[in-house]
């Protein structure tokens, strides 16, 4: 694993009611084992920006990826992609674990476009966790002729996000059309705060 994260670590910074685990059982049996899936099951990602995908409630299994989009439908897909599990969702596109690798995919169904977004899982829940942590602890000055610098102070910490992430990891912030670098862009300029953050108070009063 590229990050090393506990669940402890999480639930020191978000709560337990803020993590999102996914049960071995929703895994096909040829993935539960893998490094990726375990993480899943026992530390977990911080929920709101990004969403673990809800097993399915008959089954109780994860959809694999042939059940959510046409894998046909994307040139850079790899052969067995429509085998592998669907673990999340992020913007507009389907967040697919590749057992072999123990890579993350990012299938945008619109675009008909595929990322390879994640070296492995510890490198998603270590960006999930950067940016949730900024949307929820970022405050605002509150004053209105400080907003240009607040706003520089944001961008910056955004920056410091991708870079600090990029030199372990580029994958994630690999040019501008990649999903976190849409959810960085977004963060920087002022979505993406929840009301009730010190952060969304001072944007929505």
């Amino acid at each position: 694993m590229l990050f090393g994260l506990t669940r402890s670590e999480l639930a020191d910074i978000f709560g337990e009611d803020r993590l999102a685990t996914l049960p071995a059982t929703a895994f096909p049996p040829y993935t539960a084992g893998t490094e990726g899936a375990r993480l899943l099951q026992t530390v977990g990602v911080p929920t709101g920006t990004l969403h673990l995908r809800e097993p399915d409630e008959d089954s109780g299994r994860l959809p694999l990826l042939q059940h959510v989009v046409d894998a046909e439908d994307f040139e850079d897909a790899m052969e067995d992609a429509g085998e592998w599990p669907v673990i999340g969702w992020l913007l507009n596109a389907h967040l697919a674990l590749d057992p072999a690798s123990g890579k993350v995919h990012a299938f945008d169904a619109d675009e008909e476009t595929v990322q390879e977004l994640h070296t492995d899982v510890s490198s998603l829940v270590q960006v999930a966790l950067r940016f949730q942590r900024l949307l929820d602890e970022f405050a605002f000055s509150g004053d209105d002729g400080d907003e240009e610098a607040d706003f520089q102070r944001l961008e910056r910490e955004v920056e410091r996000i991708r870079q600090e992430t990029s030199s372990i990891n580029p994958l994630p912030f690999q040019g501008d059309e990649t999903v976190w670098s849409v959810v960085g862009e977004e963060i920087a300029a002022g979505r993406r705060f929840e009301a009730n953050s010190p952060g969304g108070r001072s944007l929505y009063g």
